[in-house]
């Protein structure tokens, strides 16, 4: 951590004097006296008594600052004596510091101080080689205690360098590693982590892509997964196998080097393996040696193990999902026992919690003990589930969020209702881009509301989807964008994603799209699965193609979103369930009649759309989908297409994260009088509300009256929260 310069620790004369016998407690070096080019080695120092009617001058740039009595008063006056760098503070004056930091941040407002802290012991990762300089002792002792457990488990063995080609020693790989100051880490009581790892950057591109590439689960499927355990009130554990990828065998030659100290400690624990070790022109120490296991860092150690991890599961019974080659199944007393894996992290579920407790037994027997977690409550993946008793799941990244917001640059004081203003797609072609410092930033936020916003923050995948296209080359419009919505993220940290529902064979799916909203007239696409509370697979998208009208963006985006409905079936089926009904909602019936009729619903004003949308109609009998209708102001995917406000925005909000059953939604049009749309269908009900058209599909519209004078505007989500007609909206704003 930088030292802190005399400007951070002002003070007057009088304070300096009477803690003149504090200084002995604290050795030179935290406060940063030297002087600035424009000052002589003879100016004034920080405890140099100053005449009354002259200020005190400090730093660089001679910059004036009068004292401030309520700031530096008898609890913090020492530690303008105190000279240490941060690393050799103990943990009484790291704590004095962090309170001095924040009384700083408190009435100043400025955040130097508390960025330092956060610097001195967060950030405090190294070299492997630097750590082992600093802690000595200590941290040869973590090295020993890495390099024991490659020992245990038979990762590597030395080699005679002299007995290796020119080509090997020049292809062998270099060892990466890191040595971590922990969190609580003192001098008087270090607590550190030592990591060693290959470095592959020589082995990329000797490969083919599939060779290395190794398959991951699906945040889609993990969520079915999930939601079907707690529908079903299945017992979940959460299991980790520890250092997965060294019980793979490495199925090819590969050497890597260790140099300096760390090849001389290895060989101290390794004792034969000293008739290998050789010393350079320089004296530095070199250790070759043969890697027998999937070392973390080579470019096909991630495949290997999946491949032996995916071998142990079939050879226990389990059969793989086609549709994602993470998740296993297997009939253990007559009910369905499943594995959802990521990398080294497992998720096994099965009705009976003996079955469970049976099957991390037999899979410790082949790795050794694991990391295990049983009950309602549980962390995966970042996530945070929880079962809860009304057989629903509840999905929670609030740790995540957090880090998101702390990681911006700039502070998040406010919160705000929504996550976007209605303007979220307009784009300035005067605004002012970003330096590149700050577009980093911008880029690496975006990223992780990202992650975020596909697993449990649902409500602010629109305003995500428009900022992603915005990283290549963001201006001061989209940083404030940004800024909103970690300002709603703020407000709303402790929202959760709430799934379940009654049947798993009961599909509904809406899709909408809005018609030209983005800077290049291009419609942008919304979609969503529900099967009973909240939404999954959802879909918030910018469209690739330009569209003419409403009705072609709409064809456009059931083209689009169509293939994850299908999925979910094969997925399901895979997973041993039967899709009895499965429905999409639209609310443009001009669409719907394209989509189930095909070309005997096309003229000439729609022959222009290409083709390959005609493949719905195909797809819509061989899935047995029916279209319904469904009127705009219950259509779910509206949530995804616009950046909706006020009480709108809340309503769906409600039912899009599962806090509201979708059948408060439905249960307003799925009646008797509403029609499915089949094929041949040549008419919708006269009983159900009219079609809205494209032009009032997006949430301002303008009308004018009969006298052709006045225009009138309004929201459509004021309608639909007083259940007033359009005219009665028209008259009022009159």
């Amino acid at each position: 951590m930088d030292a802190i310069s005399s400007t951070d620790l002002d003070s007057n004369n009088e304070e300096s004097e009477e803690n003149e016998d504090t200084n002995d407690q604290f050795p030179t070096g935290l406060i940063d006296e030297s002087p600035d080019e424009s000052t002589s080695s003879g100016d004034m120092e920080p405890s140099t008594k100053a005449s009354e009617d002259t200020p005190l001058a400090y730093g660089r740039g001679q910059r004036v600052r009068a004292p401030n009595p309520r700031f530096y008063n008898e609890d913090f006056t020492h530690l303008q004596f105190m000279q240490h760098s941060f690393e050799m503070l103990d943990s009484h004056m790291r704590n004095d510091f962090l309170k001095y930091a924040i009384k700083d941040y408190t009435l100043s407002g400025k955040t130097r101080l508390v960025e330092r802290y956060l610097t001195g012991v967060l950030l405090t990762q190294m070299s492997g080689a630097a750590g082992l300089k600093k802690h000595g002792k200590d941290g040869e002792k973590q090295l020993v205690r890495e390099f024991t457990q490659f020992k245990n488990m038979e990762v590597m063995e030395a080699v005679d360098p002299d007995k290796l080609t020119p080509e090997q020693k020049q292809e062998a790989l270099g060892m990466v590693s890191v040595m971590q100051e922990k969190r609580d880490h003192t001098p008087e009581d270090p607590n550190l982590r030592y990591r060693a790892c290959a470095n592959g950057s020589k082995q990329r591109g000797c490969y083919a892509k599939e060779e290395t590439t190794s398959p991951a689960l699906s945040p889609d499927s993990n969520m079915l997964t999930m939601m079907n355990d707690a529908m079903e009130g299945r017992d979940v554990a959460i299991a980790d196998v520890v250092a997965a990828y060294l019980n793979a065998l490495m199925d090819e030659f590969v050497a890597m080097k260790i140099t300096g100290r760390e090849a001389e400690l290895v060989c101290e624990l390794n004792p034969e393996w000293k008739e290998h070790l050789r010393y350079g022109k320089r004296g530095t120490a070199v250790l070759y040696v043969v890697l027998k296991k999937a070392l973390y860092g080579c470019v096909k150690s991630a495949l290997l193990w999946y491949t032996l991890y995916r071998e142990t599961l079939e050879g226990l019974g389990f059969v793989v999902n086609p549709y994602d080659q993470c998740v296993a199944n297997a009939t253990i007393n007559g009910s369905t026992c499943t594995i959802c894996w990521y990398v080294d992290d497992n998720k096994i579920s099965h009705i009976d919690p003996a079955v469970v407790t049976d099957i991390i037994g037999k899979i410790e027997a082949k790795f050794g003990k694991m990391k295990v977690s049983r009950g309602k409550e549980h962390d995966f993946l970042g996530m945070k589930i929880k079962f809860n008793e009304n057989r629903t799941v509840s999905i929670d990244m609030c740790e995540y969020v957090k880090g998101a917001i702390d990681g911006f640059s700039e502070a998040i004081t406010k919160s705000a209702s929504t996550p976007a203003t209605r303007y979220l797609f307009d784009i300035r072609d005067d605004a002012k881009a970003l330096d590149k410092d700050r577009g980093d930033i911008f880029h690496s936020t975006v990223a992780k509301l990202l992650y975020i916003c596909k697993r449990c923050r649902l409500d602010i995948q629109n305003a995500v989807a428009f900022l992603t296209t915005r990283v290549s080359k963001p201006d001061e419009d989209d940083w404030k964008k940004l800024k909103r919505v970690l300002q709603y993220l703020k407000g709303t940290i402790n929202d959760k994603l709430v799934l379940g529902g009654k049947d798993i064979g009961k599909m509904k799916s809406f899709v909408d799209a809005s018609f030209a909203v983005h800077h290049d007239m291009k419609s942008h696409t919304g979609g969503g699965i529900s099967w009973g509370i909240g939404i999954l697979l959802s879909m918030c998208q910018k469209q690739k193609l330009n569209s003419k009208s409403s009705t072609e963006a709409e064809v456009i985006g059931v083209s689009d979103f169509i293939s994850n409905m299908i999925w979910a079936r094969m997925f399901l089926e895979k997973q041993g369930y039967t899709i009895d009904e499965n429905i999409l909602y639209q609310d443009n019936q001009s669409a719907m009649k394209i989509e189930v009729n095909g070309s005997r619903s096309c003229s000439r004003r729609s022959r222009h759309i290409d083709m390959r949308y005609f493949f719905i109609k195909d797809r819509l009998n061989s899935e047995g989908i029916d279209v319904v209708y469904c009127p705009t102001e219950f259509m779910v995917a509206d949530f995804f297409t616009k950046p909706l406000q006020g009480k709108l925005f809340h309503y769906l909000k409600a039912i899009v994260m599962g806090h509201e059953p979708l059948e408060t939604l439905t249960s307003r049009f799925d009646t008797e009088n509403q029609e499915r749309v089949v094929e041949n269908t040549t008419a919708i009900s006269n009983e159900v509300i009219p079609c809205i058209k494209s032009d009032v599909q997006d949430s301002k519209t303008d009308r004018r009256q009969n006298d052709g004078d006045k225009a009138v505007t309004f929201h459509q989500e004021e309608r639909i929260a007083t259940k007033k007609s359009y005219a009665d909206v028209a008259r009022e704003a009159m």
